[in-house]
C-alpha cells in the first residue's frame, strides 16, 4: 500500500507537513481536502520524490521512496493541467511516453489503453493542441495504464473541469479503483471528493485533522465539517 508515516517537511521557519500519517491501499481512491497551502501538494510532491521530507517516511509497497527510487516505477502522476506535446497526436504522445518508461506497444495496444481511459476514438489521431483538458486527463490515464502503476497520483484533476468532463473523470476513476489501481488525490472540490472517493482526509496548515468515509457522509454535511475547519 501506499502510506505516509510522520511526514514533516519545514521550509525554513514554516512547518508544511507536521506529522502526517494516511494509507492508500490498492483499488482505494483517498482524497486530500483542504485550501491552498494545507499541504497537499507538498505531499505528493514527497511521494514523487520530488521533495525529501524532514521527518518521516513516504511508503510503497514498504519501500522508502526516499531510499528507493525504484519505488517510483509504481506510481504515475496526474497534475492540474497535463503536460503532453501539443503538435502530436493522442496516440503519439501515448507511444512516446510509454516507451519513455520502458514499455514498447503495438498500435493497438496503445488504442486499448486511451479507450480504457474512455477517449473517443475520433481523438486518437488529432494533435493535443486541438485536446480539451478533460481530453489531456484521458491521456495521461492511458500513460497511467500503459506504465502499469499501481497507485495514481493526482493534485486538483477536477480543477476547470465541465460539468460532463467531471463525470466522465468520475467514472474513470471508479473503474481504475475497480480494476486494483489506487488513487491519492489532492483537491479543494468537495462535491467531486465525495463523488470520486471512499475516504476524505481534510488537511489544515499541514496536519490531517479529520478523515471521513463517504459513504457515511453527504456532500453538505462534508462542506459543514469542512468550513468548521479551515
Amino acid at each position: 500500500m501506499l502510506q505516509a508515516k510522520k511526514l514533516n517537511m519545514r521550509y525554513n521557519d514554516v512547518l508544511a507537513l507536521k506529522d502526517l500519517s494516511f494509507t492508500v491501499a490498492p483499488g482505494e481512491i483517498f482524497c486530500l481536502l483542504g485550501q491552498n497551502g494545507a499541504g497537499k501538494t507538498t505531499t505528493i510532491n514527497i511521494f514523487l520524490g520530488l521533495l525529501e521530507p524532514s521527518s518521516g517516511e513516504a511508503l510503497i509497497d514498504d519501500s522508502s521512496v526516499t531510499n528507493n527510487k525504484s519505488t517510483r516505477n509504481s506510481i504515475a502522476y496526474i497534475p492540474e493541467i497535463v503536460q503532453l506535446y501539443t503538435n502530436m497526436t493522442g496516440l503519439e504522445n501515448l507511444d512516446f511516453f510509454s516507451q519513455l518508461a520502458g514499455f514498447e506497444y503495438t498500435q493497438e495496444e496503445l488504442e486499448s489503453f486511451l479507450k480504457q481511459a474512455n477517449l473517443q476514438e475520433e481523438a486518437f489521431g488529432k494533435k493535443l493542441k486541438k485536446y480539451s483538458k478533460g481530453m489531456r486527463q484521458k491521456v495521461g490515464i492511458a500513460i497511467a495504464l500503459a506504465k502499469k502503476a499501481s497507485y495514481i497520483l493526482m493534485d486538483e484533476p477536477t480543477s476547470g473541469l465541465d460539468p460532463k468532463a467531471s463525470v466522465e473523470f468520475a467514472n474513470t476513476c471508479k473503474k481504475l479503483s475497480s480494476e486494483g489501481v489506487g488513487i491519492l488525490m489532492a483537491t479543494h472540490d468537495i462535491f467531486n471528493a465525495v463523488n470520486i472517493c471512499a475516504r476524505i482526509g481534510i488537511m489544515k496548515e499541514g496536519s490531517l485533522v479529520h478523515v471521513a468515509e463517504t459513504d457515511k457522509i453527504s456532500a453538505q454535511e462534508l462542506q459543514e465539517l469542512y468550513i468548521k475547519t479551515i
